[in-house]
């Protein structure tokens, strides 16, 4: 997984990530869905689709609720995913 750059996550502004950070955060996620279900074969694109739906709704929130890059940051991908992952 890419580290980020200092200037793409050391402000105090509203929480934004590029194309490339967002597939990242969804492969996660939807690596994360599949080992759930014990990677059972055949939902491999369900899997992709759903995390990706997740995510967006989750920085959705997080631009919402006021999370800028340093609490991002803080609390980091994979705490954020284990959260809402379960």
């Amino acid at each position: 997984m890419k580290t980020y750059a200092s200037d793409d996550l050391h402000s105090d502004g509203p929480i934004e990530v590029s194309a490339e950070q967002r597939h990242e955060m969804v492969a996660v996620a939807a690596y994360l869905r599949a080992q759930c279900r014990g990677f059972s074969p055949g939902r491999e694109i369900e899997d992709w689709y759903s995390a990706a739906a997740a995510i967006d709704a989750m920085l959705a929130n997080m631009r919402r609720l006021g999370v800028t890059c340093r609490d991002y940051e803080r609390v980091g991908l994979r705490n954020a995913l284990r959260l809402w992952v379960g």
